[in-house]
């Protein structure tokens, strides 16, 4: 997710927080220590509720991680790349690389965060019961024994993108062995849960008379919509490129421009004169770096008679680029990852072509039309 940073990796994996964490992490904290808490353990002082409400909010998030952890554990025992796991405002999300290989894999990927959610609930649930007589310190334990169950009970709703969605397809995958259609369904069953949510939510704003709940409630009916669709249609995505490859959909003509030629000459023949975003530059095909309009655009207005291709490239080290026989999906994948709107197709040091992000989208579209 953009707009994320670091937190550092476990087993391996790296682990960010979104900035949409703090919004939620500051109003959990508030909720508990001016609502939750004081509800249900009066005559402490202002600062207790505080603290207790804030080391609660801080125990919730971290089960959410190890909640995530526990996805991700599997999905590296069975042989499936996870990229990060990012907590942001609906809780964490484990980013895998690739689907699973097989319908059993993905059943005990999907089942592994409700489990462990299972056994942190029970871990806390026992710690509240043991410290009960410091309220202390049993009042937060207790509560993150209980946001655990529930987390568990949410997860194992069957509709996807929930875990439940997942162990949903994962049984319709291995009952009629086709990954695509039990996605399908899966998502069916995501959307028609997502859609009760957001009816849950309207309900509580318009009968209920609470509108932040309901707001909540309806905005997470429209997030778990949203991922549903998603969802099936990056399968629907993954199949209509099976098989094809970077030379299929690249451009075999790249402009390619010496490294002295100045910008003000550059921008008036190439990116102004042919309506081109990037120049490469080479010498006898042999690839050196790539000039867009950010690197241009870096340069003062009244300076680019003076200043060369050269001296702004990014060198070809820095470029992204893939090989002609690069999966295109692989390729599609890495160049959002990258934020990148043009690739160079580079075979043994030469440039041999190009792809950007306008002619493959529109490949795109097109397979998908046709069906093939």
């Amino acid at each position: 997710m953009r707009g994320s940073f670091s937190l550092g990796k476990i087993l391996g994996i790296p682990i960010q927080l979104h900035m949409s964490w703090f919004l939620v992490a500051i109003l959990v904290t508030w909720s508990l220590a001016s609502g939750y808490f004081p509800q249900e353990y009066s005559g402490w002082s202002t600062t207790a509720y505080w603290v207790v409400g804030a080391v609660a909010a801080v125990l919730f998030f971290a089960s959410v991680l190890l909640h995530e952890l526990g996805h991700s554990a599997l999905a590296l025992r069975e042989k499936v790349p996870v990229k990060s796991i990012t907590l942001f405002i609906f809780g964490g999300v484990a980013q895998i690389g690739r689907e699973p290989p097989a319908a059993g894999a993905e059943f005990r990927i999907a089942i592994a965060g409700p489990l462990t959610s299972l056994g942190l609930a029970a871990i806390f649930g026992g710690l509240g019961a043991l410290t009960a007589g410091q309220a202390t310190v049993a009042a937060p334990l207790a509560y993150v024994g209980r946001i655990n169950l529930l987390l568990a009970l949410f997860n194992l709703i069957p509709g996807f993108p929930l875990d439940g969605g997942r162990v949903l397809r994962a049984v319709l995958w291995g009952l009629g062995g086709n990954f695509r259609t039990a996605t399908q369904w899966a998502s069916r069953a995501g959307r028609i849960v997502a859609a009760l949510f957001i009816l849950a939510g309207v309900f509580q704003i318009v009968l209920g008379g609470s509108f932040l709940n309901g707001l909540w409630i309806a905005f997470i009916g429209w997030f778990l919509y949203n991922a549903a669709t998603s969802s099936y249609q990056q399968v629907v995505l993954r199949d209509a490129l099976a098989g094809v490859k970077a030379r299929n959909v690249m451009t075999a003509q790249c402009t390619t421009v010496p490294g002295d030629l100045r910008l003000d000459r550059l921008v008036e023949d190439h990116l102004l004169g042919q309506g081109q975003r990037c120049v490469f530059i080479a010498d006898r095909d042999d690839l050196q770096g790539l000039v867009t309009l950010h690197n241009i655009r870096n340069v003062a207005a009244d300076r680019r008679g003076e200043v060369t291709a050269i001296q702004v490239m990014t060198p070809v080290d820095s470029v992204y680029q893939v090989h002609p026989d690069d999966d295109l999906m692989t390729v599609l994948q890495r160049m959002d990852e990258s934020d990148v709107n043009q690739v160079p197709v580079v075979d043994n040091g030469h440039l041999v072509g190009l792809i950007t992000r306008e002619n493959l989208l529109h490949d795109i579209r097109l397979r998908a039309e046709l069906a093939v």
